[in-house]
């Protein structure tokens, strides 16, 4: 609170000097009614979120900025850990478990043929999984079905160009063919963390060969895991999670009898490789396999 003081009992006696006694005295009436209330300038900064201050200086300083949202292309330059964590939670797939650590730019890849199902196909993998609930085994349906050509491999970002460009240049000087299958059979991943339910092919398996041995030149390249050397060529039906080799092997006997013992003759799986698809992320490519 500012007040003026005179200097002297001359200055009092001096013309204008009553009236200037008068004013300040108004001033400091005036400033005594108000020292309660607050400022503009206070009110306004207790307002502000505490969080939005910055160290300027060794002086809080408000940063107004600081309450404007970022834009979404920079937040999610530095994501939370909590969106890693939930990309690892196997309760979000199914309980399956990753093979490998998910990394910002990598891309789990792998080579295929798909296979398209026929009505026929449907309803005997529903009889088949029935069956084996009531074995207490209960499987989960593949999202799509496909014949494996390659391991699932991590692949850079920067890769995926030229390694689709090198299957594309091996894979076109393969020709067209059709394979069948008909016996299922019991596959584990090498982690033991999962168990399929496959059918196994029975012809082309020449062929097929060929196939790996171009996705596998492919593979070379980019120094990745090659196919199995002797690889067991089959489309998965179903999987549950955990070891279940030995259950499931007990019931293929039984299984086997309902894919065989159909009202029509027994089911063949046929599946006809025109073309090979190379899965990497979220992204699929198509090669085209060469008419003869």
């Amino acid at each position: 609170m500012l007040v003026g003081y005179s200097s002297s009992s001359e200055e009092d006696s001096e013309p204008g000097s009553e009236a200037r006694s008068r004013n300040s005295r108004r001033s400091v009436e005036e400033d005594e009614g108000t020292r309660d209330l607050p400022t503009k300038k206070k009110a306004r900064t207790e307002e502000l979120d505490p969080k939005t201050s910055l160290i300027i200086s060794g002086e809080n300083k408000t940063c107004m900025s600081c309450r404007l949202p970022l834009p979404g292309c920079l937040l999610s330059m530095f994501p939370d850990d909590d969106d890693e964590a939930l990309t690892e939670d196997s309760s979000l797939h199914g309980g399956r478990i990753r093979s490998f650590k998910h990394e910002r730019g990598n891309w789990a890849t792998y080579v295929y043929l798909p296979y398209l199902p026929e009505e026929e196909f449907e309803e005997l993998l529903q009889e088949l999984l029935s069956a084996l609930g009531a074995h207490g085994l209960m499987l989960t349906q593949q999202e799509e079905f496909h014949l494996s050509l390659s391991q699932t491999v991590v692949l850079r970002h920067h890769w995926i160009q030229p390694f689709t460009q090198s299957l594309q240049s091996g894979l076109s000087q393969c020709g067209r063919f059709a394979c069948s299958a008909a016996t299922l059979k019991v596959y584990c991943n090498a982690e033991r963390t999962r168990t399929f339910l496959g059918m196994e092919v029975s012809t082309s398996h020449a062929q097929l060969l060929d196939l790996v041995r171009v996705v596998d030149k492919t593979m070379t390249e980019f120094q990745l895991d090659t196919f199995y050397k002797e690889p067991s060529f089959h489309v998965s039906l179903a999987w549950c999670v955990g070891d279940q080799t030995e259950k499931m092997k007990e019931l293929l006997q039984e299984l086997q009898i309902m894919v065989d013992n159909r009202e029509e003759g027994p089911f063949l799986l046929r599946l006809d490789c025109v073309e090979v698809r190379c899965r990497t992320g979220n992204k699929t490519f198509r090669f085209s396999l060469k008419t003869s």
